[in-house]
Order: structure tokens, then C-alpha cells, then sequence
């Protein structure tokens, strides 16, 4: 009998014991019993940061549209593919994910499996940089909605410039550049001036664009082969077998190799997008204090001098549960003026809400991003905001990239006495029609 009186005592014991925790986790999450899960895929860990805290603000504004977000991090590669498999095979996709620029046009073939965002995204068109949205549409529907400009500018190391002797916001042309380039190996031989990618394309589509070049044409075929694409990589690798540009250890700028050679002072520029502004107080922070950035230099007096690059499109999957409270949030996730505010303060990256770029309160406030760099980047953004050109976002821009990422660049950069127009004929001939 007193066992069975100890057990009896112990279930009640349990019973409170649950009934207390699930009524302090109501407590704390709003009406648990009817938050709604949504599902989120992404390949960028720093993403889910910024979502959780979007997640949070939406609940603080909409008690009766309470969510719960479950994101999931892959690999860049298994997460795109994954997708795909679960999109044809019918289960198993998220409610929301992150699709990467140079994969979107995958998804947009066939039986679109993602939806329309149209009565999100048309109100909006006003405030937003309509380029960024057009990346992701087709046939008149829009499918994703982009985080950023991605305006290309030129990070310098000012305290390698000084050491060169060069003033920074002297350098218009590629020839200034490159005679830059020339002064800092004079002044330190073991220091370089440029970074170029062997598996990636961050450092050489803006000086592609400037010359009206691109990886696809307007029709969506792969130009790899042309007389504009020869002439970067030509002036890339003349930089490289002088010594004065080093090829990415790690192959790219995000490599954990890149990020300690760049972040100990040993390289004093290289090309890269806006968003990259938090890979520098995330992975370099001994930099602190600086790195300036500027426009780019151009060819020609005239040309454009950035081009909007890489992105990430959010999308909603035609198997998501509660598709129209997740296009509500996503809605406010990325289109709303907080979103735009939110984006800058823990992305660091140029927001596709232009009223935004004018709000120095926000724009100029004290934040990571302002602390770390020598210059403000909306001043930037702002200097250049009608140069910004767009890149042909078609069926075959997946193939175009993989070829230079796979076999292009390495090439160019580091295959003794390679014949750049060759090479790029060679590989031209390859492309699948």
C-alpha cells in the first residue's frame, strides 16, 4: 500500500510539474497553444539572426497572428539541392527559404513550385529598388524578394595605402589602380595591394560591367567568350605575376585562409559587394578603424561604376501550411520600412527600401557597422546610387557560373603562360544549349 500511495503522490507531483511549465511557456511566448510554426531554410547562419529578431518584433505587433520560426541552416549546396528534390517530389519542403541569386533560375523552370508574391510586392514598388525584385520574377510574377542592393565598391586598408603613399579617393581609373598597386610593392614587397577569387566571381563581374560585359546575354545565353571578359581577367593575372595581387588563399573571400591573411593587414583592397560589410566586423575585427570604401575605379571616364550583385530571394513554397500568414510576415520581414531599418542595423547590408538610405538617424547612428569603418556607406551608396547597372539574371546564369567558378578563373589566375582567350573559347565551346 505505500508503494502504491508513493507512486500516486509521485504522477501528482509530475502533473503540477507540467502544468507549471507549459503555463510559463505560454506566459513567455504569447498564446503558445495558437502560435503558428513556420518552417525556414536558409544557407547563411547570419540570416536566422536577423529573422529570429523579425519573428520576435511581428509577435510584439500581432498577438492573435502568433508565429514560431523554425529555421534550418545548410551547406550552400545541399540546401539548394535539397530544395529542389523536395519541390519535384512533393513533401518535404519548407514553408519559407532563402534561394541564392545564381540558383534562383533552377526554380523557375517547368511547373513553378514557389508562389506569386505580386499582392506583397506591387504596393511596395514605390520604396523599393524594382531591379531587386525583377531577379526573381517571371512571366509577370514576382518570386522572391531580395535583402539588398548588393552595390559593388572597393574596400581599402587606408593604414597600406598611407604606407604606399596613395590617397584612396584619388584612384578613378584601373590604370590609377594599378600604378597604386605598384607604389605599395615598392614600399613593402611582402604586402599586396589586390585579392582575386579563383572559385568565385565577386572580384571581376563589376569590371566586366563597367564594359557593358556580363556572364549571360539579354537572351539568356552563356558569353563567357568575349573580348570584355578577356580584358579583366588579362589585367586580373597581370597584377597576380607581378606580384602585386595574390590569389585568395582559400580560393574566395570567404574563406577562413582569406580572412586571416586579409584581417592581419597583408592586403590593402580588394572588390566586393556592400553586403560584404559584416564578413569585416565579423571574421576581421583587428581592422577595426581601417578599411574605407569607395566607388570604383573605372575603364573610361563615363562608365557605371557598380553593379548590384549576388542576393538572396525569399520565397514561399507551394507547400506551405498557412501560405497567406507566411506571405504576411515575409511581407514585413523584407518589404516594410522596419525591415529596411533592421536589415542595415544587423546585416550591414544596402536595403532595397531607398527611403531608408536618406534617414541619417538611422543610416549615421552609432552601430557596428558605423564604429568599424573609416567612412560612412550610404555616403557611398548615395554617391553612386544612379551607377548601379544590373546583371542578365536568365535560365542559363546557374551553367555561366558554375563554368567560371569550376573552370574559368583558377585557370586564368594560376595555369602557367595560359592564353586567356583561348581558355574562355575552350571552355564557351563546352556550354550546354
Amino acid at each position: 500500500m505505500k508503494h502504491v500511495k508513493v507512486g500516486k503522490l509521485l504522477a501528482m507531483l509530475l502533473a503540477m510539474c507540467m502544468i507549471f511549465s507549459l503555463a510559463v511557456y505560454a506566459e513567455g511566448s504569447g498564446d503558445a497553444g495558437e502560435a503558428t510554426e513556420i518552417t525556414f531554410w536558409t544557407f547563411q547562419e547570419l540570416h536566422v539572426e536577423y529573422y529570429e529578431k523579425m519573428a520576435e518584433k511581428w509577435n510584439e505587433a500581432n498577438p492573435d497572428k502568433q508565429i514560431v520560426l523554425k529555421p534550418t541552416v545548410y551547406p550552400f549546396e545541399d540546401m539548394h539541392s535539397n530544395l529542389l528534390i523536395a519541390l519535384q517530389s512533393g513533401t518535404g519542403a519548407p514553408d519559407l527559404v532563402d534561394i541564392e541569386v545564381g540558383k534562383y533560375a533552377n526554380f523557375l523552370k517547368g511547373d513553378i513550385q514557389l508562389l506569386p508574391l505580386n499582392d506583397i510586392v506591387e504596393p511596395e514598388l514605390d520604396n523599393i529598388v524594382k531591379a531587386r525584385v525583377d531577379i526573381y520574377s517571371k512571366d509577370g510574377n514576382y518570386y522572391g524578394i531580395c535583402f539588398h542592393v548588393g552595390a559593388a565598391v572597393i574596400y581599402y586598408n587606408t593604414e597600406l595605402c598611407e604606407l604606399a603613399g596613395v590617397d584612396y579617393n584619388e584612384i578613378k581609373t584601373w590604370d590609377d589602380y594599378y600604378e597604386a598597386a605598384k607604389a605599395l610593392k615598392e614600399a613593402d614587397p611582402d604586402k599586396y595591394w589586390e585579392s582575386v577569387e579563383a572559385t568565385d566571381i565577386w572580384h571581376m563581374w563589376p569590371l566586366l560591367a563597367e564594359l557593358g560585359g556580363d556572364m549571360t546575354n539579354a537572351e539568356g545565353a552563356v558569353t563567357i567568350d568575349t573580348p570584355e571578359m578577356a580584358k579583366v581577367l588579362e589585367f586580373n593575372r597581370k597584377l597576380v605575376d607581378e606580384g602585386l595581387a595574390v590569389v585568395a588563399p582559400g580560393g574566395y573571400h570567404h574563406a577562413e585562409e582569406f580572412y586571416a591573411l586579409m584581417g592581419g593587414g597583408n592586403i590593402a583592397s580588394i572588390v566586393m559587394p556592400l553586403w560584404y560589410l559584416d564578413r569585416f566586423t565579423n571574421y576581421m575585427p583587428d581592422l577595426a578603424g581601417k578599411i574605407a570604401i569607395a566607388p570604383l575605379p573605372v575603364w573610361e571616364e563615363g562608365e557605371p561604376r557598380s553593379i548590384g550583385q549576388g542576393g538572396t530571394g525569399t520565397s514561399i513554397t507551394n507547400q506551405a501550411k498557412n501560405p497567406e500568414l507566411v506571405k504576411e510576415f515575409l511581407s514585413y520581414a523584407k518589404l516594410s520600412q522596419d525591415a529596411g531599418i533592421e536589415i542595415w542595423n544587423t546585416l550591414g547590408f544596402d536595403t532595397i527600401r531607398t527611403d531608408v538610405w536618406a534617414m541619417e538617424d538611422v543610416t549615421h547612428a552609432d552601430n557596428k557597422f558605423t564604429e568599424y569603418y573609416v567612412n560612412n556607406p550610404f555616403d557611398i551608396l548615395l554617391e553612386i546610387k544612379d551607377e548601379i547597372v544590373a546583371h542578365n539574371n536568365g535560365e542559363n546564369l546557374p551553367q555561366a557560373l558554375d563554368l567560371m567558378k569550376n573552370e574559368v578563373l583558377n585557370r586564368a589566375y594560376t595555369e602557367p603562360d595560359v592564353d586567356i582567350p583561348a581558355m574562355l573559347a575552350e571552355v564557351q565551346s563546352s556550354v550546354i544549349e
